[in-house]
């Protein structure tokens, strides 16, 4: 598996509500590796750290009882959440990678979703959503 891989039909697009969000050109098989990307590592220091900075949003949990955190390169921190997501993220602690695979088929410029959860239908809301019901 190459350090950094991206489906060659993924580009990043304006959505309606969300921001910028990942969409393809062409669709997209279900179980389909369409990006592995290397991260940048953080200890729990630093990440409290980075807790106080606008990169908050596009952290991962990394390490030994999720205490660190990363901030993935590529495009994995420009998937936008749903429930449930049409791709999952899976961390690759070894590799320092995280992977993004198609959890069902994908059509032409469908916009893929990860949730932010790690299970692509777990709905336990994630700190965005607690934080519009406080």
């Amino acid at each position: 598996m190459p350090f950094h891989h991206l489906f060659p039909s993924l580009f990043v697009a304006q959505t309606q509500h969300k921001g910028r969000g990942v969409f393809t050109k062409k669709k997209i098989p279900a179980d389909t590796i369409i990006e592995t990307a290397p991260v940048i590592v953080f200890d729990a220091a630093q990440r409290k750290l980075l807790e106080q900075t606008a990169l908050y949003n596009y952290v991962f949990e990394w390490g030994d009882n999720y205490t660190g955190c990363c901030v993935a390169l590529g495009l994995v921190s420009i998937y936008n959440h749903a429930v449930p997501s049409n791709c999952e993220y899976i961390m690759v602690f070894e590799t320092q990678t995280i992977l993004i695979r198609t959890v069902k088929a994908i059509a032409a410029n469908d916009e893929l979703t990860i949730n932010y959860n790690a299970d692509f239908d777990d709905e336990k809301p994630v700190w965005f959503e607690m934080k519009k019901d406080t």
